[in-house]
């Protein structure tokens, strides 16, 4: 009974509506770029782009959202080859949203007085959030994430450990550049957020395309 019931989830699996994906990644890009500013704020780090982004940031003063669209422009080359326009395509769309939504939610939210700690975890879970809901419909946000899924499709090795690998050398190097406390904070919110990827995004989980 089992087997036939799991027979017929396969044989029913549909592909999302393109308005589906509009608002996956309209949703998707609020999380993620949320937990960013968050980090931002509290003046946080995190891995992948998005982590050299930061760095670049706090070294330059340059905004977050200008640095982390143009340090993925390289990335681009790989996920057409190895993924596709279609892929493509949103990703590019995904970044931008990021980017411009980075920069607007300080207009709008202003964190004050904030443990470090619990903005490193909750931002963490939020942006870990945003990365499975773009995740699933087949959109990532560049960089790190496009090397990720590329090698969990052709080899099965998992996104999260691969992202989680990376997000380690990251913070480590970034000890050079931001205090001992923060870096303790943000280790702890990389932690959270590739949790959250690994124990969500898995081959044959998630069966809608």
């Amino acid at each position: 009974m089992a087997s036939s019931e799991a027979g017929s989830a396969v044989g029913s699996v549909t592909k999302h509506r393109p308005y589906e994906d509009a608002l996956a990644m309209l949703i998707g890009t609020l999380f993620v770029s949320f937990g960013a500013a968050m980090f931002g704020q509290i003046g946080l780090l995190t891995g992948g782009t998005a982590g050299l982004a930061f760095l670049a940031h706090y070294a330059t003063g340059v905004p977050f959202g200008w640095v982390f669209f143009v340090i993925n422009l390289p990335f681009y080359y790989l996920a057409v080859k190895r993924m596709g326009w279609p892929f493509t395509a949103k990703t590019f769309a995904a970044v931008a949203l990021v980017s411009v939504f980075s920069s607007l939610h300080p207009h709008f939210v202003q964190l004050q007085a904030v443990d470090p700690f619990y903005a490193a975890v909750m931002g963490g879970l939020v942006m870990g959030t945003g990365f499975i809901i773009l995740f699933r419909h087949q959109t990532s946000l560049g960089g790190i994430g496009i090397v990720a899924l590329f090698l969990q499709d052709r080899y099965g090795i998992r996104a999260g450990k691969v992202q989680m690998g990376v997000d380690l050398v990251i913070l480590a190097v970034s000890y050079f550049f931001v205090g001992a406390h923060a870096l303790a904070a943000s280790v702890l919110g990389a932690v959270a957020l590739n949790l959250v990827i690994a124990v969500n995004h898995r081959p044959g989980r998630y069966m809608a395309l």
